[in-house]
């Protein structure tokens, strides 16, 4: 490599670790805050009072904003699992509409996109046009219908409201559709030769083959719904069938201690799922051709 390749190189990798470092600020923050007590955090943010004080004893006026706590409390993390009963209350509720709005999506997703891609019918390719439509619409465009829909069929108010629309979501039919029209048409020519029907090929070849997909649009699915916000504001009047999402939306100023250590709990899952579904998301993100 010469010279200009290798000096070129090495400022790419400065960028993109300082980039990285910059992404990675805010959940160290969120962290190290987590495991300072009350007062700690509760000075550390005064910087109106800080400065006031500062300039009152006649001193140079700093703020002291501090990443490493002066003591390692788990004071907060008390108050959120075992004083703060409606944090868990609403964890389980975030993780009934997720994995049912997962689940339901992943199954409905993945028949319809064997059938856009694999299947030859007539009107495919216009109704999959429509499907693509429907996932470039803004979420305000299509609030309105959904809400009316719910309205009409009893569901505000109700995990019915979320859950629905989720399943019959259609971004999930346009990735595995992606990743399925990348697999060699030659394993679902050589089943039919053999007699299988369309069910047998879609589960004893389509759906192996899908793994890196599948785990992709769960991972990708998981991010969205698990921070959704907008839909429990609108759809659920009531607050203890609302999400966790929606409750460190709301976190009071005074209780900024508890909303670190909610809010350090709340990434654990997402963390965890990623982790374990890393090789298999990379790899099914760049067969479907997505980029973020």
């Amino acid at each position: 490599m010469s010279r200009r390749g290798t000096v070129f190189k090495s400022i790419i990798t400065i960028v993109l670790s300082l980039l990285g470092i910059l992404m990675l600020a805010p959940l160290v923050i969120s962290l190290t805050n987590s495991l300072m007590s009350e007062q700690e955090i509760g000075s550390n943010y005064d910087l109106i009072g800080q400065m006031t004080a500062d300039s009152a004893n006649g001193k140079d006026a700093f703020v002291n904003l501090k990443i490493i706590p002066d003591w390692v409390s788990f004071e907060q993390y008390a108050k959120v699992l075992i004083a703060t009963p409606t944090y868990l209350k609403l964890f389980w509720n975030s993780v009934y509409l997720v994995a049912l709005i997962i689940g339901g999506q992943v199954i409905v997703a993945a028949l319809a996109a064997y059938a856009f891609g694999k299947l030859r019918f007539r009107g495919r390719d216009n109704l999959f046009f429509i499907y693509l439509m429907t996932m470039l619409m803004p979420f305000q465009v299509t609030l309105v219908p959904n809400y009316i829909i719910a309205d009409k069929l009893h569901l505000l108010n109700s995990a019915g409201a979320i859950i629905l629309p989720g399943i019959f979501g259609a971004f999930g039919v346009f990735m595995l559709r992606q990743f399925i029209k990348t697999l060699p048409n030659d394993y679902v020519e050589a089943a039919t030769m053999d007699g299988a029907g369309h069910l047998s090929i879609f589960m004893r070849i389509i759906l192996p083959l899908a793994k890196p997909g599948l785990a992709a649009l769960i991972v990708l699915l998981f991010v969205d719904y698990w921070n959704m916000v907008e839909q429990p504001l609108i759809f659920l009047d009531d607050d203890y069938k609302q999400p966790l999402s929606v409750y460190l939306s709301v976190i009071q100023e005074e209780a900024r201690g508890v909303g670190f250590a909610a809010s350090v709990l709340y990434m654990f899952p997402m963390l965890l799922l990623f982790l374990y579904a890393e090789t298999h998301f990379i790899q099914g993100v760049q067969m479907t051709g997505i980029k973020g």
